[in-house]
């Protein structure tokens, strides 16, 4: 007892450590510090390994939490279609491109415009060649008020019946004497005065199917029959209109344009006298009946006075 107080420092109180569990010949307080300390960490994880499962068990349930963001490797649905159109799927932008939406579509797209229906063929070429006639210099606008045909310069010429057009479906007259019936084609019946010395150009009377496309009436059909009468006349002439009215032929409609004709021949200006009738005959196409007497054959101009106010159904 004497050697084991001499061998203590101080008085101390010793608190004896729990027994250790039966079969184990040491306690605690045998360990070694180093094991003591890998205790103490193993149970400072556990605890907060334990506080974290249940911070996640308390927030499973939690609505407000943001939901994972959708895998976009999935196709994008087709669109509707729109106005009876199939719309187009839209491409991936290109890289650095902005996104485009899928309900945006370019300007002038057919899937947001609404569908029209096309005009037929022949209605586009109608409507072409009555603008390229409307903006030719060499035929004026027809007069907005109608106007009728004068009684022209000269003496009517004898007439020996009537002559026939079957192709057209017209009849009116046919002269004696100086006017002289020629070779139709490709007209469907022609007349003629004599030839002039120094010109090819000549009094001519002829009918056929009017040769241009035929308009919703008569008198815009009459306007380009009129501008295709200039094939007929010498180069660079230009019309003035001295007549534009309406007819009537047995029950059928018709419209009746006069016209002077300028023209240069050999440096002098020159004007020939014409005229023409329109009538919607039951054919495929409307009637024409034209007639144009140079100036050097004024005397015969009464001869148109004569022909347009006797024109008859066949």
């Amino acid at each position: 007892m004497a050697a084991e107080a001499e061998t203590s420092p101080l008085p101390k109180i010793v608190v004896p450590p729990p027994s250790p569990p039966s079969g184990s010949g040491k306690g605690v307080g045998d360990l070694p510090m180093r094991t003591v300390y890998r205790l103490l960490a193993v149970a400072a994880a556990a605890v907060v390994a334990a506080g974290v499962g249940g911070f996640l068990v308390l927030n499973g349930g939690d609505d407000t939490a943001p939901a994972a963001a959708p895998a976009r490797t999935a196709a994008a649905p087709s669109l509707p279609a729109v106005n009876g159109t199939a719309a187009v799927p839209e491409t991936s932008p290109s890289a650095g491109s902005p996104a485009a939406s899928p309900l945006a579509s370019p300007q002038g797209s057919s899937a947001t415009t609404p569908a029209t229906a096309a005009p037929s063929p022949g209605t586009v070429a109608v409507t072409a060649v009555m603008q390229a006639a409307l903006s030719d210099p060499r035929v004026p606008e027809l007069p907005e008020q109608d106007r009728r045909l004068g009684r022209l310069y000269g003496r009517a010429a004898p007439v020996r019946g009537a002559l026939k057009d079957d192709r057209s479906g017209v009849a009116f007259p046919r002269f004696a004497k100086t006017w002289k019936l020629a070779s139709a084609n490709p007209f469907a019946s022609r007349q003629v005065l004599p030839k002039i010395k120094g010109t090819a150009f000549r009094g001519l009377l002829v009918s056929c199917p009017v040769p241009i496309p035929v308009q919703a009436n008569v008198r815009d059909t009459a306007f380009l029959a009129a501008r295709w009468t200039l094939n007929h006349h010498p180069s660079g002439a230009t019309i003035a209109w001295t007549a534009s009215q309406p007819i009537a032929v047995g029950e059928r409609d018709g419209w009746l344009l006069g016209y002077t004709v300028n023209y240069t021949i050999k440096g002098k200006k020159r004007k020939a006298m014409a005229a023409l009738a329109l009538v919607d005959v039951p054919r495929d196409k409307p009637a024409l009946v034209f007639m144009t007497i140079p100036d050097t054959q004024r005397k015969h101009w009464r001869d148109i006075n004569t022909v347009m106010s006797r024109i008859r159904m066949l």
